[in-house]
């Protein structure tokens, strides 16, 4: 009987599938980080911080994940890795949602066909005959039972054919709306006829007020990862405000138990974050499991307690850079410096200083011009080493805009020198000409061309997320080459640079108008086809001349190249004097023929 007994058990217990691994245990069996991927190859070990994530994803009872995310740590290997998992072994349509096709194509070159092609399990599954008119390309691959397509959030297009179980999305906060709509809400369409569908999202946050990974966050059970006190045991989350260190020291760095205020150093990291667990904030949400991570947890060695305090400290002067801190680092959104600016605030900045009395830290000057009918405005501004901006003066040209001696006194301002304290001379060394104004343009072109040498460059301003200045792909036969003004990135990072007194300074000389224009508009969160978006709206009542005319410097600023430790030694050398240009020298093609 017992011999039945246990030739039916055996039986019985044949018919039973094994347990299904967990994600974390299939990524760290099956997925293997080849060189050039990875400074360590081999089969990927992943962070306790990222099993219970990965868990998550592969958990069928969770629809969606959410992820606010810092750098450095491990973001992309984990989401390559999850996507190799459902390939393997879940075959399903899957689309990978990332902000433009140049992100695409690096993420498939990079990532995604090293790995796949490392990682037998993977491969295997992609290795099987394309039939008729099934095709594999960059973008996308086929396999049984499921597809693969990696698009760009920007053309709505690439989301109209594709009905998908699976989506993943990355740095959504890099995603504008679109004139469909939110390029997000539109790929979660895509997935509305799968109930067992999976959307994982993942961002590094960047405004606050119109974070989409933020907004996700909040809608989910948000769990936060903390670690014990090596001292008293304790489970706290590592969070910025309790790092300390000695003055001027960074290797000094250590973060402080919020319960025991024990003093925790570097060297306690790997067991801690080894012991750490994820804490769900709101229990009660189901579903829809969000993690939020700053890079103080992570095991990169460039992501140390101490070279973290070095990059605060050498980030923290300007605004632009402590935004890059809190975002990547700290995996926070970045809130705006306030609304309106105080235009007699700033003038009481004034300190004695200008064209005629250069301080001795201005190593640089740079010119932004703004076109009008009736008059050109002109606002010179010095940049010392550290890059703090010094506004100069401000100069108005009046006259016509098609009168040719009215672009002959601007190029004679243009052309002038001012003596510095440490001897020599300073000129404009690049300029900016606004060049938006479509009846003004062709005389903007024609006073820039003979002058591209000189760094005068014709300018149009841009909206949305652009670099500061760029030069126009147009190939529009015009006298002189376009640049592109980013002119939402500049102005985010003057307002945020002008709430800190001392990262712009003014000269007294400069009129009470100049500062009402300077602070002629404001930041403001407007909803755009049902998404928030930020952007600057005129004050009503105010002109925008200086403003504008500051924005252009600032670009013009970006194009010059200035070794600063030279330059100190030829000012004191009394070198940088009013030199002659060179003549043009025509070179006959005889001798090269």
């Amino acid at each position: 009987m017992d011999t039945i007994e246990r030739i039916t058990r055996n039986a019985l217990q044949s018919l039973v599938p094994p347990p299904r691994l967990q994600l974390s245990e299939w990524i760290e069996s099956h997925v293997i980080l080849p060189e050039g991927v990875s400074a360590q190859p081999g089969p990927v070990r992943l962070w306790p911080f990222q099993r219970e994530i990965a868990d998550a994803i592969g958990d069928p009872t969770i629809e969606r994940v959410t992820l606010v995310k810092p750098v450095r740590v491990g973001f992309t290997t984990l989401l390559t890795s999850a996507v190799a998992s459902f390939v393997a072994n879940e075959p399903a349509p899957i689309l990978c949602l990332l902000p433009a096709e140049a992100d695409c194509r690096d993420y498939m070159v990079s990532d995604v066909e090293p790995i796949f092609a490392a990682s037998p399990a993977v491969a295997k599954a992609l290795a099987y005959d394309l039939d008729g008119d099934e095709r594999n390309t960059l973008m996308s691959r086929r396999f049984p039972g499921g597809s693969l397509k990696v698009v760009a959030a920007k053309a709505p297009r690439n989301l109209r054919r594709h009905n998908v179980r699976v989506l993943f999305m990355d740095e959504v906060d890099g995603m504008e709306a679109t004139a469909e709509g939110s390029p997000i809400l539109l790929a979660e369409k895509r997935t509305l006829s799968f109930p067992d569908r999976k959307i994982v999202l993942g961002s590094t946050p960047v405004h606050e007020e119109t974070s989409n990974v933020l907004r996700a966050f909040a809608q989910s059970d948000a769990r936060v990862f903390e670690v014990p006190c090596p001292d008293c045991g304790t489970l706290s989350e590592i969070l910025w405000n309790a790092i300390r260190w000695d003055e001027g020291q960074p290797e000094t760095a250590r973060w402080t138990c919020p319960h025991c205020a024990a003093g925790i150093a570097e060297r306690h990291k790997p067991a801690m974050v080894a012991q750490g667990q994820w804490r769900a904030t709101r229990p009660d949400v189901k579903g829809h499991a969000g993690f939020q991570l700053n890079a103080l947890v992570s095991l990169h060695a460039n992501a140390s307690w101490p070279q973290l305090v070095a990059e605060f400290l050498s980030a923290k002067q300007d605004p632009t850079t402590l935004q890059t801190f809190v975002n990547t680092i700290l995996g926070q959104g970045w809130r705006g410096a306030g609304d309106e600016l105080d235009a007699d605030d700033l003038a009481s900045r004034g300190e004695a200083f200008g064209l005629d009395k250069l301080p001795p830290e201005v190593l640089t000057i740079s010119a932004g011009v703004d076109v009008q009918h009736d008059r050109l405005e002109c606002t010179l501004i010095g940049f010392s080493q550290d890059e703090t901006a010094l506004v100069l003066g401000h100069e108005v040209i009046w006259g016509q805009w098609d009168d040719d001696r009215t672009w002959s006194e601007l190029d004679g301002l243009l052309k002038m020198r001012w003596a510095h304290p440490l001897g020599g001379s300073l000129g404009v060394e690049a300029t900016v000409i606004d060049s938006g104004d479509g009846s003004t343009m062709e005389a903007v072109m024609r006073f820039c061309g003979p002058r591209q040498r000189r760094r005068i460059m014709a300018g149009k301003g841009v909206a949305g997320a652009r670099p500061f200045i760029e030069l126009s792909r147009s190939r529009k036969a015009q006298a002189a080459r376009l640049w592109l003004i980013g002119v939402d990135g500049i102005k985010v990072s003057l307002m945020a640079r002008l709430a800190r007194p001392g990262s712009v300074r003014f000269s007294a000389d400069l009129p009470p108008v100049w500062f009402e224009q300077l602070a002629s508009e404001r930041q403001v969160v407007r909803y755009s086809r049902g998404q928030p978006q930020r952007r600057f709206e005129r004050v009503p009542g105010r002109r925008a001349e200086a403003l504008d005319c500051v924005v252009y410097a600032i670009a013009a600023r970006q194009v010059v190249h200035v070794n600063f430790a030279d330059r100190e030694g030829q000012l004191k050398a009394g070198g940088l004097q009013d030199r002659p240009a060179p003549k043009r020298v025509i070179r006959s093609k005889f001798l090269s023929v």
